[in-house]
């Protein structure tokens, strides 16, 4: 490729390209295919010439008319590489670093600083591939601060839950998938130059991919964080978060209603690192200001709104709380999502998720994620590094498609999820209704607070006992029987079978779980179907 017929190239090999640094680091770095973000604080690129946080867009014939090495390089969206390849393969001495450097060189003489548009004219530079001698359509630019004039649009969060994370560009609508479990270097020194911070790589799959690094930024983007890490499952991000952030002897704090696997890891597994836990009622305001002046409390761990019974914790006020003391706050706001429910903007320091339940949303896919500051984040992603829990580039892709219709599905549940609980409150062979919606909920004065939605999941005691709940279970036609909620279909569960069978009666009822409950997660089928199911199912039982 003759260097002086693309001027665009000079910028490249000019420019100081970044990505998120390895394992060692201790700080998030912009992902591979994005040159500069006020979000990750990097250096400005090409400050001065008015052309900061570039972004290159492949045309569809480009990646095929580059030459074999080149190509390769795609896959790890680094511009530079790119470059450097196409030269290498035109060379058979080390003449490409002095080319490079010489092109470097003349950028800096040849291009006006203050019109890019010479260069840039049409967002499109036509060079030449000297190895088959064809014209290549050159690699486009485009200004990230187009970027900022989309998202300038983008004033809901059902807008940005489809637009948001536009991180590996290519003309394709929809996100790449980057199935590579390493990336590789040319030469040695490149290798050094990566290791010294110089040159841009993921190295590992471990340590990053192109398609999670979008679906990172589109959650940052939905929760207003800096940083966002992906992980395997919902509970390997709070596994790996607890061990990142609570020392060995330190203290935590959370509360009873919460989902199983998180209290038992608490209570069975931190104690062998000598970490304590104090369990509070989540509208126990009293205890956790007692738990904070007797014990050095690290992080104030619970869900809002809570597994099962749907509690919910006054976020503004436990951390400020917290933060007195210097104790961290962690929500997992789940059964809230993003939509429903901005914790950091509440004070929390850090959002987590199972994006296995409504930011999927389809019941397909395993995954979660914890939003926050980047340096958390960065403190939970070294030692996500060297445990492993990685989310693979496939499952990333079908939590990106998911994430499209986030906003239409959480309406569609919330609507539903309200109006069938006003109905169940008033229906005779119900007890109970347990959502956050509703006037009757012990938290709903929070709720409303701090909550523009109440969720798609009902919590409800049925009148009977064990086995009346289970003939109403089991005359619903339309939910699945099974673990989960927050997908497309509607899913019923009595907790006290799916969660804590394996305890007696009196165990069960010592984490609050009635035989007679029932978690229902509505799905996004027709109000009027669900309603019918729903009735004619306790229709079939007496009560007691």
């Amino acid at each position: 490729m003759a260097v002086s017929s693309c001027p665009c190239l000079k910028l490249f090999v000019a420019s100081s390209f970044e990505c998120r640094s390895d394992s060692s680091s201790g700080t998030d770095q912009p992902s591979q295919g994005r040159f500069n973000s006020a979000r990750h604080g990097t250096t400005p690129f090409l400050s001065g010439t008015g052309m900061s946080s570039l972004i290159l867009k492949f045309p569809p014939n480009f990646v095929r008319q580059l030459s074999t090495k080149a190509r390769r390089n795609c896959s790890n969206i680094g511009v530079a590489q790119i470059v450097a390849a196409s030269w290498s393969n035109n060379s058979a001495s080390g003449a490409p670093s002095a080319a490079a450097a010489a092109a470097a060189a003349a950028a800096a003489s040849a291009i006006p600083a203050a019109d890019p548009a010479a260069v840039l004219a049409g967002n499109e530079v036509a060079g030449t591939d000297s190895s088959d001698n064809k014209n290549v359509s050159g690699v486009q630019l485009e200004d990230l601060s187009s970027d900022l004039k989309y998202k300038s649009f983008l004033s809901s969060d059902g807008s940005i839950a489809v637009h948001a994370g536009r991180g590996i560009v290519t003309d394709a609508i929809t996100t790449p998938v980057v199935n590579t479990s390493a990336y590789f270097f040319k030469k040695t020194q490149e290798l050094i130059d990566f290791k010294e911070k110089r040159h841009a790589s993921y190295e590992y799959g471990r340590y990053g991919n192109p398609t999670t690094q979008v679906l990172e930024d589109k959650i940052s983007e939905l929760e207003g964080a800096e940083s966002t890490l992906i992980l395997a499952s919902g509970m390997c991000a709070s596994t790996v978060l607890l061990l990142a952030l609570v020392p060995a002897g330190g203290h935590l704090v959370t509360t009873t209603d919460c989902y199983r696997k998180t209290r038992i890891f608490m209570e069975t597994f931190l104690p062998k690192m000598g970490i304590t836990v104090t369990v509070i009622d989540p509208a126990d305001v009293k205890a956790l200001e007692s738990a904070l002046e007797i014990n050095k409390v690290s992080l104030f761990f619970t869900e809002s709104p809570t597994n099962p019974y749907m509690r919910c914790v006054d976020i503004e006020l436990v951390s400020e709380l917290c933060h007195r003391k210097g104790a961290l706050v962690c929500i997992d706001g789940t059964f809230a999502t993003p939509l429903n429910q901005k914790a950091l903007a509440l004070g929390a320091d850090l959002i987590l998720h199972s994006a296995t339940k409504f930011i999927g949303g389809h019941n397909d896919v395993l995954g979660g994620c914890i939003s926050g500051s980047t340096k958390l984040i960065s403190e939970i992603r070294n030692l996500h590094h060297v445990l492993g829990g990685t989310l693979n580039p496939n499952a990333a892709y079908l939590i990106i498609r998911g994430m499209k219709t986030l906003h239409l599905r959480v309406q569609q549940q919330n609507s539903t999820a309200l109006r069938m609980a006003k109905i169940l409150e008033e229906h005779p062979k119900v007890r109970c209704v347990y959502y956050p919606g509703l006037p009757s909920h012990r938290e709903h004065h929070i709720a409303k607070k701090q909550m523009t939605g109440f969720g798609g999941v009902v919590s409800f005691e049925v009148d009977g006992d064990l086995f009346t709940t289970i003939k109403f279970v089991d005359a619903l036609k339309i939910p699945y029987i099974a673990p989960s909620f927050g997908g497309c279909e509607s899913i019923v569960d009595q907790p006290a079978i799916m969660s804590y069978w394996d305890l007696s009666r009196s165990e069960r009822e010592k984490y609050g779980i009635k035989d007679n409950l029932v978690r229902f997660s509505f799905g996004v089928e027709d109000f009027e179907d669900l309603k019918a199911d729903i009735l004619q199912a306790l229709e079939t039982i007496e009560s007691a």
